[in-house]
């Protein structure tokens, strides 16, 4: 069902109405389009849990914090207006430090992640490993899905797919040809059960795996359908079970799905409110220990997917110009760059259209922007935000 602009917030008036097709939206209602997922792709819904974990205020809140942009000096309510951002919050300690919404939502606005999802269902591969569902990560494709056996995929292990290192040919991104992301576009708007499977079984091998990082969607929706296949249940269900409810989550969340009562899209497609994504960047800051002391990942899971565990992924190895890593489907911001050492050991998952989850153990910071980007990258705004997360992380340290 939609959600009326009362559901969210905004005040009284009718409906909102999103655009048939997500890449291609108006400024008037791009943010509409991604608060109502539900109204264009069928969905799963993920329960949240019985207790809530509280968010209480943090004793030193920021206000207007205020960083350099060449000569100028800009603040918060500036970035978000000309980075048309729908929610910020910063948690400091599990506490709110900072809580902004924008562009027409607010406290219970659900709004889509692009492929920020991608970091949730590589935290439900921990969460099976844990739960001795997966045995190991070093086991493979074909072991789980009978259907991947004979193609590229069949003898890739788990822990490659989660480094996005499979070997397998695909290119997606601002520098390739764009063929077969619109091929996965192609299979997912068929609506057909298996459509996504058929398409990956098709592609072949371009290097042996573990040798070289390639981003692909494609391999995070196999990687859900591995969980899938492992725990026995829809992917939603075990996020529900095994990391929404126990994160304390408030509300409901989504996750768009392939077809009618078919498989995740474990690349994208989960829609939730701000403070149920800075809860469930809470869980994964602190270990996968849950909110009430139950463990739901395996002890030094953090650190693992957090950071580059292999020369495929090493930090400056995986994009000409960037000193950005990969961990297990999440980004890595390495501290060394930067005199203060802020981001030393950070890690975040990025989405298209400006999504970001941040978090920061040494800094005991989870960070999380929801937005709405005129285009799905933008190299100006990304390096904005990483020098706003700089500043906000310097002033929440305590005081000398």
């Amino acid at each position: 069902m939609a959600m009326g602009l009362n559901d969210e917030g905004r005040g009284a008036g009718a409906p909102e109405r999103a655009a048939l097709n997500i890449m291609k939206t108006t400024p008037e209602d791009q943010a509409a389009t991604f608060r109502n997922q539900d109204q264009i792709w069928p969905h799963r819904v993920i329960r949240r849990g019985g207790a809530v974990r509280a968010l209480p205020p943090h004793d030193r809140p920021l206000a207007d914090p205020a960083y350099r942009v060449g000569e100028a000096m800009v603040d918060l309510d500036d970035f978000m207006a000309r980075r048309r951002t729908a929610g910020f919050l910063i948690l400091k300690n599990g506490e709110i430090a900072l809580e902004r919404y924008g562009l027409g939502s607010g406290p219970q606005t659900r709004w889509t992640s692009f492929s920020t999802a991608k970091s949730m269902t590589a935290t439900l591969v921990g969460a099976a490993l844990h739960d001795g569902a997966i045995g190991d990560l070093d086991e493979t494709c074909g072991l789980y899905l009978p259907q991947m056996r004979g193609s590229a995929y069949e003898d890739v292990t788990l822990r490659n797919l989660l480094r996005m290192a499979s070997g397998v040919a695909w290119e997606e991104g601002e520098n390739s040809g764009g063929n077969d992301v619109r091929r996965l576009g192609r299979a997912m708007a068929s609506r057909r059960p298996g459509a996504v499977l058929e398409l990956l079984r098709t592609l072949p091998r371009a290097a042996p795996q573990g040798a070289v990082f390639n981003y692909s969607t494609g391999e995070s929706i196999l990687l859900g359908a591995v969980v899938a296949a492992a725990v026995g249940r829809p992917l939603a269900d075990y996020f529900a079970e095994t990391v929404w409810g126990p994160a304390g989550t408030e509300a409901d969340g989504l996750w768009q799905l392939e077809c009618e009562e078919g498989l995740e899209l474990g690349g994208m497609g989960v829609s939730a409110r701000l403070r149920d994504v800075g809860r469930f960047g809470l869980l994964v800051l602190e270990d996968g220990v849950a909110f009430g002391g139950r463990r739901v990942l395996p002890a030094g899971w953090r650190d693992l997917a957090g950071q580059p565990d292999c020369a495929a992924t090493a930090c400056g190895r995986i994009m000409a110009g960037s000193p950005a890593g990969y961990g297990y489907h999440w980004w890595t911001l390495p501290g060394a760059p930067y005199a203060d050492g802020l981001h030393t050991g950070a890690f975040l998952a990025l989405g298209a259209f400006g999504q970001r989850i941040y978090i920061n153990p040494t800094e005991q910071v989870v960070v999380v922007i929801q937005s709405a980007w005129r285009q799905p990258s933008d190299a100006d705004a990304e390096v904005e935000t990483v020098m706003l997360l700089r500043t906000l992380v310097r002033a929440l340290r305590p005081a000398a």
